[in-house]
This record gives C-alpha cells, structure tokens and sequence, in this order.
C-alpha cells in the first residue's frame, strides 16, 4: 500500500527541515518550513511511477511552493523511473521525483527545481491552516479507506473525551478548543445530544469514537 512509503518520504522531508503531516487537504504529505509565511511542499504517493500520479501533482502544484511525486522503485530497473520520457515530463512540469527502494532508502530522481505555476491563494491558504490545527500527525499518508483524521475532528474528539470526563458545558471546554460550543450545536457526526440548555452528554456514536480514537486531555490544544 501507499502508505508503505509514507514514513520514508516523511523522514526524507523532516531531514530538509519541513514539519510534515499526513493527509492534510487531500494530499498524502504536507510539509512546511519555519519561515512566515511557510514554504509549503507537498508530495503524492504511488507505488509505481504512472499517470495518475502526475495529474495529481499537477493540481497539488496550485497550491503549494514544491510539488513531488514519490513511488517504489523497481527491483529490476524496469519501472517508470527508468523511463528518460517520463523523467523529462516531470522536469518541464516541475515536479520532483523521489523513489523508495524496498528497504525504505528515498533517492531523488528529478530534483523540484523548475518554477512551479501559480498558485491558487485560497486552496493554499486552507492548506497551511488545515496543517498548522492539526494536533500531532494523526494520519499515515497514502491511505484512503478509513476516515481522515482532520482538525475539526480532533477538536471534536476533545470535545467528546471532555464530556466524558464530566464537562458537560461548552464554557469548561474552550481551554481545550474555543469552538466547544459550535463543535457541539453543530453535531457533525451525531457524537453529542443536549440535555438541557446549555449542557451537552455522548450518544452512543460518540462513545464508541473515544474506543477508536482515545484522546489525552493533557496534550496541547488545538488552535
């Protein structure tokens, strides 16, 4: 599976000295730098070099600084990556080329040199939040079956874990998110009732979304 590759290629950009998440906006990696605002580079998961693959860089490249595509290099050296047409194509598109042997080593194939079109301020601007809320790096990325642990969810799932632990007012919650209160009115995904004004517990959903997902209300809170 793609997310085989998930750790190599995020160890790979870490070492470049991004922060990367799995699984932010739609794309399996996000990284960004430390300045303000932040490079954003984002990279796409394959386990072979195809076309599907570089359509998908193309759209990530209207909203990111640095687009690349990373995918399992062939034992015997017949895969894409061998292919100078396909190596060409990325280089007039700017789009970098990372391979992943089997024991996880990532070489670059084609460097994310060439100018990247313009982006698209808004979708990149979504990014850089979506990335900057998350708690942790909750989500391998490359997956695309089970669901993808956004921010919102995380701030809901405090949300749950706090009525859990017996705070049943949004106003004790906003420590942990200041949207406590529209987290719960909203009820996105049926985790929550209200009892009475102002005072909130877990349905049943809820409850088994604390067995799957466990949350710690010691860590950090999200923004």
């Amino acid at each position: 599976m793609e997310t085989s590759l998930y750790l190599p290629v995020k160890a790979f950009l870490e070492a470049a000295g991004y922060v990367v998440k799995g699984e932010v906006g739609g794309c399996d990696l996000v990284g960004l730098s430390g300045a303000e605002p932040p490079v954003v580079v984002v990279c796409e998961l394959k386990l072979s070099f195809n076309l599907e693959l570089l359509l998908q860089a193309v759209d990530r490249a209207a909203l990111s600084d640095e687009v690349w595509v990373a995918a399992r290099v062939s034992a015997k050296g017949r895969g894409r990556e061998a292919d100078r047409r396909y190596r060409d194509l990325c280089r007039r598109l700017g789009i970098g080329m990372l391979g992943v042997s089997d024991g996880g080593e990532v070489s670059v194939i084609v460097s994310s040199v060439s100018p990247m079109p313009r982006t698209n301020p808004k979708r990149r601007s979504r990014l850089v939040k979506e990335h900057q809320r998350r708690r942790g790096d909750p989500a391998v990325g490359g997956g695309s079956r089970a669901p993808i642990m956004t921010a919102y969810r995380q701030q809901a799932l405090l949300c749950a874990s706090a009525l859990a632990q017996g705070l049943v007012r949004p106003r004790d919650m906003k420590a942990l998110t200041p949207k406590a209160g529209s987290i719960l009115r909203d009820n996105v995904y049926g985790w929550f009732e209200r009892v009475d004004k102002g005072v909130y517990a877990l349905t049943s959903v809820g409850q088994a979304a604390l067995l799957r997902w466990p949350q710690s209300l010691l860590s950090d809170p999200a923004p």
